[in-house]
This record gives C-alpha cells, structure tokens and sequence, in this order.
C-alpha cells in the first residue's frame, strides 16, 4: 500500500516527519515524499522514501500559482495513486485536499501552527480562512498540535469538531536529544543562552536582542542565535540587521545547524519569545535535552513549559519581562536549575516523545484504511 506525504519542503519532512516516515516503511507501505527539491531532498531518498518534486510557492500568495500548484498535485496524485495522503503546511493542507478530493483519496491534515497569516487580520487572513473552510470539509482527520489552534477552528466554522484530534507538536525523538552529561555548571565558563528558529520577527528575535541589551552587562554569559535568514519573508530578519547584532557582540551567530543537538548540549538555556507556535519543535528538542526553558505564555510555547518548573513563562512581545525571566533563570542556585534540567526531560519523555505522535497516526490510518476498504465492498 502507498502513502503520500506533502509538504512545502523537503527539510519540513526531513526535521519534523522522518520517525513517522521510517515507522510507515517499517510496516510495509511504500511512502511518497511529494515536497519541492531542496538539500535535504537527497537525504530523504537515501532513507528510502520515493521523492517527487513539486514545486509550491510558500511565500505570498498568487491565485494563479496556487491553482497550478494544486492542479500538479492533482496530476502526481493520479499517477501514483496513494491509498491515503499526509497533508503538513498550510498550502499542502488546502490545495492538497482539494486535490485528493477530486480523486476519492483519503487524507489526513495536520496544522502545525496557524501561519503567521493568522497573527494578523488584514485581507490574507480573510482569504486563509475562507480557504480552509472549503478544504477542510474533505478529510478524513486533521490533527493539531494545541487546543487553542483547534477551538479557533471550530469557533470559526473552519471545521466540524467531530474530524478533529489533537497531537503533542511533532513529537520530539528523546533517544536521540539526550542530556549533555558532560556538562558542569558553571565551572568556569559562561552561562550560554540559545535562541534557535527562522530569523522571523514573529519568533521574537527583536525582544530578545532587546532582552540582551538590557542584562549583558550585569551576566557573565554568551547569547547565541540559530537559524536560517529568510529575506524573502515580509516578517524576515535583513541581513544587515543581523550582521549589524553581530558586530555590536549582542550575539553569536551559530547560521542554520543541521546538527541541532550540538547546540542544545553547548547551551545552558533555551530561548524562545515567538508570538505563537503550533508545539515549537525546538522547544520540545531542548526540554528532551534536560534544558530548562523561559519562553512566551502562548500557545504552542506555554504547553512544553510548566512556569517555575521546567522553566520560565514570560509575556508575549514584551522584552522588559524576557530579561527579567533570563536573569532569574541565570542567578537560580545549582539544586534548583539541576531539578528544572531533570523535570524538562521527564516532560518530554512523558508528553512528547515523537512514538505518542506515531501511534497516534497509525491508530487514525488503520481506521481510515479499514473504512475505505469496508467501502469498496
């Protein structure tokens, strides 16, 4: 039986959907990667998935690039005739579905975070909306990743309650993001805060180079940064910004990491001020590394962390707080930080290990499969 898995990148699938991926060949489905070509295209291949380029334009929206990108899903569909598809990504999810509709195919959607068309109410969000609603009468179930995403969909009429689930983010694969064991406390090195994300403004990265100008003086620490630049994106970071926080020694700039796990063992703290999250996947790899956290009270951040726990909630877009947070975390005596290290891993290990996410997709396709089979009979 096959499987397709759309996405707007080849990296989503590779960072986020591999677990599921490697668990659906295990079981003997052949599985599709339909997903524009990008680095990361080759791994995918390598692990044994059948890639199919398909090129989306992610940025912007243009209605005559979208109806070509659903009507090339349609076409690649139809050629390989998957027995249930994967949505992930906001076009994937409604242009996808629109096309496997057409087909009588299957489909299971996952909204991993609303898009940071959803952070603001201009036209876009007019025209999101009202997109969704049309495609999402179609699958069979759409996951979320926090009830805050799923009520505002059932508040807004963009689906019925009845088709919806939740799951915790994408799961995080604890047997990999391990505690750095290695590392002492303070023992003569720098404490090392860690921001890792797209350089968008909507992750916050404005409040925390704020943040930093405030207590850099007062902290023996060292403030790094990670993640891609994205110019192309409205809500990107310029370059010249970024060069600008480098040169002013705000911040180390560790680029875009493929080897992420090197960076959550160097850092004592993870960052994250992100005006809204599906479940941050780099939250969920820092709390199975045995980090604690100060991140915003929004959804998708304030789930992975239990305020004075595993960590610190601090106020949405407000950098004043944001210091204040990072600076009590820094001066916590060494029993305390210890015990929010050891409680972020049980809470990964507990509530977001990537096989919670794994069964269950596997229990929703199973039932999905056996329906459609009782259908054709």
């Amino acid at each position: 039986m096959k499987i397709a898995i759309s996405v707007n990148s080849s990296w989503n699938i590779f960072n986020f959907r591999m677990g599921l991926a490697r668990h659906l060949m295990n079981c003997g489905f052949e599985v599709y990667a339909i997903s524009p070509e990008d680095e990361f295209s080759s791994e995918l291949i390598h692990a044994g998935l059948q890639h199919i380029p398909v090129s989306v334009q992610s940025k912007g929206s243009s209605a005559l690039n979208d109806i070509r990108y659903m009507l090339t899903l349609r076409s690649v569909y139809k050629k390989i005739k998957p027995d249930l598809i994967l949505h992930y990504t906001i076009k994937p999810n409604i242009y996808g579905s629109l096309a496997a509709a057409s087909l009588g195919i299957p489909v299971i959607n996952n909204v991993s975070g609303l898009g940071t068309v959803f952070l603001h109410d201009n036209i876009s969000t007019k025209i999101a909306k009202a997109l969704y609603k049309m495609a999402f009468r179609f699958p069979q179930k759409v996951f979320f990743q926090n009830e805050d995403d799923r009520s505002l969909f059932v508040k807004k009429n963009l689906i019925a309650i009845n088709k919806t689930a939740l799951i915790p983010g994408s799961g995080v694969n604890t047997e990999k993001f391990l505690p750095n064991e290695k590392k002492n406390f303070r023992k003569g090195t720098p404490f090392r805060f860690l921001l890792m994300a797209r350089l968008l403004y909507d992750k916050g990265i404005i409040e925390y180079i704020k943040a930093i100008e405030l207590i850099q003086a007062r902290l023996d620490a060292i403030f790094m940064l990670a993640g891609g630049l994205d110019e192309e994106s409205k809500l990107g970071i310029p370059a010249s910004q970024l060069q600008d926080w480098i040169n002013r020694g705000l911040i180390e700039y560790k680029g875009f990491e493929k080897n992420s796990l090197k960076l959550y063992q160097e850092a004592d703290c993870v960052v994250l001020p992100s005006y809204r999250e599906g479940t941050s996947k780099s939250l969920l790899e820092a709390a199975s590394c045995g980090i604690p956290i100060v991140t915003t009270d929004v959804p998708g951040c304030r789930e992975v962390v239990e305020d004075g726990i595993n960590g610190f909630l601090c106020k949405v877009k407000d950098p004043e707080d944001l210091a204040m947070k990072m600076e009590a975390l820094y001066n916590l005596p060494e029993e305390i930080y210890t015990k929010m290290a050891i409680k972020s891993r049980e809470k990964a290990q507990k509530q977001f290990d990537e096989k919670i996410v794994i069964k269950t997709y596997e229990a929703a396709i199973v039932q999905i499969l056996a329906a459609k089979r009782g259908q054709k009979h």
